[in-house]
């Protein structure tokens, strides 16, 4: 395994497909992370957010960070109003039979 030039990296134009006997659902999948996450990193990368080194060494704010992961975030709430209504509303149906 070749790891080429570690002190600059160069990066493809993103993430592929990989070859797959179910490429209908690799291609759900992928369709499903663009739409989830279509912000790029912000420019700072993880290590200034990570950093310990104070609050002033950060290269990018908290509010870049939540922009990144703003998607996850959204599917997170939605999935919590699910774990919380679907119940709830199984339960009325079952228990009031109207």
């Amino acid at each position: 395994m070749e790891l080429g030039n570690v002190a600059q990296p160069a990066y493809g134009p993103g993430p592929e497909a990989p070859p797959s006997s179910t490429p209908g659902l690799v291609g759900m999948v992928h369709g499903f992370l663009r739409l989830v996450q279509p912000n790029a990193l912000p420019a700072g990368g993880w290590g200034g957010a990570l950093a310990v080194g104070g609050a002033h060494s950060r290269s990018f704010s908290l509010s870049q960070l939540l922009h990144y992961e703003l998607g996850f975030l959204v599917c997170a709430a939605i999935g919590l109003l699910f774990i919380l209504l679907v119940p709830l509303a199984g339960c009325c149906f079952c228990c009031c039979r109207c």
